[in-house]
């Protein structure tokens, strides 16, 4: 039997997206659950313990899942004094438990598929086929409909189905070719190679994930066409303390302090229509939540580390 293991793997917080997510999330959750009954049923059917193993892997990887589906709906929350600004990083933590649940799970079937190298044993190819094209059509289903999203905890989610997809078109192909064949040794090294494809993904997700955890500056979002679009703004003398980081990897937050010419701009009105102006180019970039100060330029804006 294969050596794959099954592996899964965040969220908008506005709207339409976040239920999208969420239930993107919650259909995985119930056909990887549902697989790993049938993989349980066919293990004690068939008398391979392979099956059962696996079966046991599927119902790790539903928990995690569920795991991320309750993060997703928990990020959902709208502020309060607790967390002024929601719950969206929660979806992150579903993205860092499930790309660790992969982490670990790939490094274990690679360590499993290496022992079993020299010893492959004799699978059942007849009942890998039939449970191969079952698990390919579930979590076919599940990842095309989990790849629409855009979120982290999706990506994550996605990966692990995908991850799950690709061991068994492995397993189908391999069973197949063993039908005609006896070269049981294919199972482990397409296990191994799986496995080492995860991995890369995984530490790709896993940094992403950091990065939006440390603050990062958006990897969609320049900080130097920002500044290029309000220097172009006549009123616009100069800027500073501009910072950009991202709550979840989609909700993006900017600060800045605009100094405003003053011969141009000598009304609280037109101070106003400039701060809005600002504010649009700021959201042309893909900014979400702007915080704006306008500073003349004879003032001290208090800001001792502006400069820093």
């Amino acid at each position: 039997m294969h050596e794959h293991h099954h592996h899964h793997g965040h969220s908008h917080i506005l709207g339409h997206h976040h239920h999208g997510a969420e239930g993107n999330i919650k259909m995985a959750f119930w056909l990887n659950l549902a697989f790993a009954l049938f993989e349980l049923i066919g293990g004690f059917f068939t008398q391979s313990i392979a099956i059962l193993s696996d079966a046991l892997h599927d119902f790790g990887d539903a928990l995690s899942l569920g795991v991320a589906w309750y993060l997703q709906r928990l990020s959902g929350k709208g502020r309060d004094a607790r967390f002024s600004y929601g719950y969206k990083r929660f979806s992150l933590l579903g993205a860092l438990f499930i790309s660790t649940v992969l982490l670990v799970g790939s490094l274990f079937v690679i360590t499993a598929a290496i022992q079993r190298l020299s010893d492959p044993g004799e699978p059942k190819a007849g009942w890998m086929i039939v449970i191969a094209v079952v698990g390919l059509a579930v979590n076919g289903v599940a990842a095309l409909r989990v790849s629409k999203g855009s979120s982290l905890n999706e990506r994550a989610v996605m990966l692990h189905l995908l991850e799950d997809v690709l061991g068994w078109v492995a397993v189908l192909v391999v069973s197949i070719v063993m039908n005609f064949v006896n070269l049981p040794i294919l199972d482990p090294i397409l296990s191994i190679a799986i496995s080492c494809w995860v991995l890369f993904n995984v530490v790709r997700t896993l940094l992403s994930t950091f990065k939006v955890l440390l603050q990062g500056v958006p990897a969609n979002i320049s900080l130097h066409d920002i500044e290029g679009r309000l220097t172009t703004l006549p009123e616009v003398v100069s800027m500073h303390d501009l910072h950009l980081w991202s709550v979840d990897g989609e909700w993006h937050v900017l600060t800045i302090h605009v100094v405003y010419n003053t011969t141009l701009c000598n009304s609280a009105q037109e101070v106003l229509a400039l701060k809005e102006r600002i504010r649009q180019e700021i959201t042309a970039c893909g900014v979400q939540h702007a915080t704006i100060e306008m500073d003349a330029p004879d003032t001290d804006c208090g800001m001792t580390s502006c400069c820093q």
